[in-house]
């Protein structure tokens, strides 16, 4: 009882709730400090989704697919991770990622700020802002970036730089007029603005739109302009702040900046699409050829890499949720599966002795396996005993392994599935209860991590107890204390 009462004071970050991490630091990894910090976050990859995902990319590779392991099956510590909000049983991104990047679990929908503040207090949020992560990382001298398959300004990335009591604030025509007028600045602004270190030293996702004018056309889709109505062209800006800055949308000039021999000299920011990045499903037949999240990982380890001091990386898989949300499994695996395959890359290419790899999610979704299925069924199949002979529901109607709890899905008359290819890329799975978009799911995810502190990822831990196992790393000027904790913790 008195455990319970102490983590549920001071927007649950008590001292008892971070001394038991901190306690798990010394117990397993007393003598080294990581170095880097890489940080993969599979937006809405509940396990659930590991566990079909799993499946699907060793059935892809020709096995029954239950034996497979993703990448991060493989790491030696595991926990389960509470996901809620302080005021919502199931959360949203935006209440989650603040309470990794943060330490802090806050309300849902807001960035940055803690959990005195509520949705759209501009005043509330100017005073009760938080530190995060890649600002403290900022502050210390070391190299940060962002890499995200969603909008740059989209609640996950943009918790690691604003502070936002609406995380739809991301741009200026989305902010209300009289927040800007008390000081509170749209999320793409707050990027191009980051007042720690030199910014943020790697940007490459989607959403050049909330950073571009509405009187400018988006340079690969002419027909389709920027959002903001207050005239900035924020790439411009960027680009004017420091002559070492070089940005594109173009996917061969990415190639080209990959492969060259050495690093880029300055920061790097690549915004390949004015919305979401396409779905790895899609993602060959951009015009503007973007990027895989796995090469955009690669692209910001070799930048960062660059600086002795080590460095602070954020890699989201956004599209793990969208996809979910239309109740559509096959682009949830696959962009579950580029995840892993990123997830690889850094396991390959960068030292574990001096790196911790964290690989986790910020809430889950209502993606269920069930129904018998035999072993090494498809997947994305309907449920069979054996080859070609569908198990039937108590309707005599054949069914799939995958379904959802609700979501746009749901049918008030079932579709005959004999007739039907559950598999095919455009596939939305049924759901029970109807709804325009397939909501959120509140159990707990997995996280996974190897490398330096890695013992720290533990049992069942509060979400915001995964900021501390990603802070306290290399040395920071305060080398006496051993930790990056910030003289007001």
């Amino acid at each position: 009882m008195i455990k319970r009462r102490l983590t549920m004071e001071k927007g649950f970050t008590c001292a008892l709730v971070r001394l038991v991490t901190i306690a798990s630091l010394l117990l397993f990894n007393s003598a080294s400090y990581a170095k880097n910090v890489i940080f993969f976050l599979g937006d809405g990859m509940g396990i659930s989704t590991v566990t079909a995902a799993r499946i699907f990319a060793g059935q892809a590779a020709g096995a029954t697919g239950e034996e497979y392991d993703l990448a991060f099956d493989q790491f030696p510590h595991l926990a389960l991770i509470k996901t809620y909000n302080t005021d919502a049983q199931v959360p949203d991104s935006a209440g989650t990622i603040t309470a990794i990047t943060t330490g802090e679990k806050t309300r849902i929908g807001v960035l940055g700020v803690n959990s005195s503040v509520e949705r759209d207090d501009c005043a509330g949020a100017l005073a009760n802002t938080l530190p995060t992560l890649a600002e403290l990382a900022e502050q210390r001298g070391m190299s940060t970036g962002i890499v995200s398959t969603a909008r740059i300004t989209h609640a996950t990335p943009a918790g690691a730089y604003a502070h936002s009591p609406n995380r739809n604030w991301e741009s200026s025509a989305s902010t209300p007029d009289e927040a800007e007028a008390l000081g509170c600045r749209d999320i793409a602004a707050q990027l191009i603005a980051m007042s720690y270190g030199d910014g943020l030293d790697v940007i490459f996702g989607g959403g050049r739109r909330e950073f571009m004018p509405i009187e400018a056309d988006d340079p690969e889709y002419p027909s389709r302009p920027g959002l903001r109505d207050d005239g900035r062209n924020l790439i411009e800006e960027w680009l004017a702040a420091n002559s070492k800055r070089q940005y594109t949308w173009r996917g061969e000039e990415f190639v080209d900046w990959l492969s060259a021999a050495d690093p880029v000299d300055g920061q790097l920011m690549g915004l390949f699409e004015p919305s979401h990045m396409k779905y790895e499903a899609d993602r060959q037949r951009d015009p503007g050829k973007e990027p895989s999240l796995k090469d955009m990982t690669a692209l910001a380890v070799k930048q960062l890499a660059q600086n002795e001091k080590g460095y602070f990386l954020l890699v989201e898989a956004g599209r793990i949720d969208h996809a979910h949300h239309f109740s559509n499994a096959y682009r949830a695996l696959t962009d579950t599966v580029a995840l892993s395959d990123a997830v690889q890359w850094a396991v390959d290419n960068v030292d574990l002795e001096e790196t911790l790899i964290l690989v986790t999610a910020d809430h889950s979704h209502t993606m269920t396996i069930s129904g018998y299925p035999r072993r090494g069924n498809p997947i994305l199949g309907t449920v069979e005993t054996e080859p070609g002979k569908p198990l039937l529901d108590a309707t005599g109607a054949p069914y799939t392994t995958l379904s959802y709890a609700n979501g746009p899905g749901y049918k008030k008359q079932r579709p005959n599935l004999s007739t039907i290819d559950t598999k095919a890329p455009d596939y939305q799975q049924l759901g029970t209860v109807p709804m325009p978009a397939e909501t959120h799911a509140g159990e707990d995810v997995a996280a996974f991590a190897a490398g330096q502190n890695a013992g720290a990822v533990r049992g069942v831990m509060e979400q915001n107890r995964l900021y501390d196992c990603l802070l306290y790393t290399s040395p920071s000027p305060r080398d006496r204390q051993k930790s990056r904790m910030p003289a007001s913790a």
